[in-house]
């Protein structure tokens, strides 16, 4: 096998080494998450996996912001998040969004939230593992 070193390889489409499946590059460049991140919400908060983020903020209970290494072209992008207690396996939580002015270039605030059964109040939760991902 060789090596190829270059600074920048320009084509419009990728494909496999057998060229039986291929996207168009911009699939993959403006497909891609351009932050993830896998976290501890419960004591200490701790990254345990993660792509373009420089820490976790703890908030509050529930409450979180996740701070970018590089920041994003603007705010208007796609936000994903869940959660789940394994010690509990209680898995009905939603990630959402603070508010409005939680989502900026350089962060995204959230709140980690739970409905209990037969109930219909709604609450901040502090959890064992959050999922965030966001693509723009």
């Amino acid at each position: 096998m060789s090596t190829l070193k270059t600074g920048k390889v320009k084509t419009t489409t990728i494909a496999d080494e057998l060229d039986t499946e291929s996207t168009a590059v911009t699939n993959v460049i403006n497909g891609s998450a351009k932050v993830w991140v896998n976290f501890n919400g419960t004591g200490t908060v701790a990254i345990r996996r993660g792509f373009n983020v420089s820490s976790i903020t703890d908030n509050g209970t529930g409450n979180y912001t996740v701070n970018f290494t590089t920041a994003m072209v603007d705010a208007d992008y796609c936000f994903q998040g869940s959660s789940i207690n394994v010690s509990t396996s209680t898995a009905s939580f939603v990630v959402q969004a603070h508010t409005i002015a939680g989502v900026t270039t350089s962060s995204v605030r959230i709140i980690n939230s739970y409905g209990t059964s037969g109930s219909t109040g709604v609450g901040a939760r502090d959890t064992e593992i959050l999922n965030v991902a966001i693509f723009s």
